[in-house]
C-alpha cells in the first residue's frame, strides 16, 4: 500500500489547492499536520493560479492498493 499525505487549502480566489507529500511518517497526527499547515500559510511560500493560500480545509491520508494482474 502507498500512503500520501495531502494537504488542502483554499485560495484567495476561492480555488482548492492541494499539497502532495509522499512518503509521509504513519503515525502523522492531525495536530501536527495543522501546525504544518498553519506554518505554510503563515510563511506564504506557495504560488497558485488562483493566488495565495487563505485557509487551510483538511489534512487527509489517502491510502492506494495496487493489485498486478497476470
Amino acid at each position: 500500500m502507498e500512503q500520501v499525505l495531502e494537504l488542502v487549502f483554499k485560495t484567495a480566489e476561492g480555488d482548492t489547492k492541494v499539497i502532495t507529500v509522499t512518503d509521509p511518517r504513519t503515525d502523522i497526527t492531525a495536530e501536527e499536520a495543522q501546525e504544518a499547515m498553519e506554518t505554510i500559510l503563515a510563511a506564504n511560500v506557495v504560488e497558485t493560479s488562483g493566488g495565495d493560500l487563505v485557509e487551510i480545509i483538511e489534512a487527509r491520508m489517502r491510502v492506494t492498493q495496487v493489485t498486478v494482474l497476470k
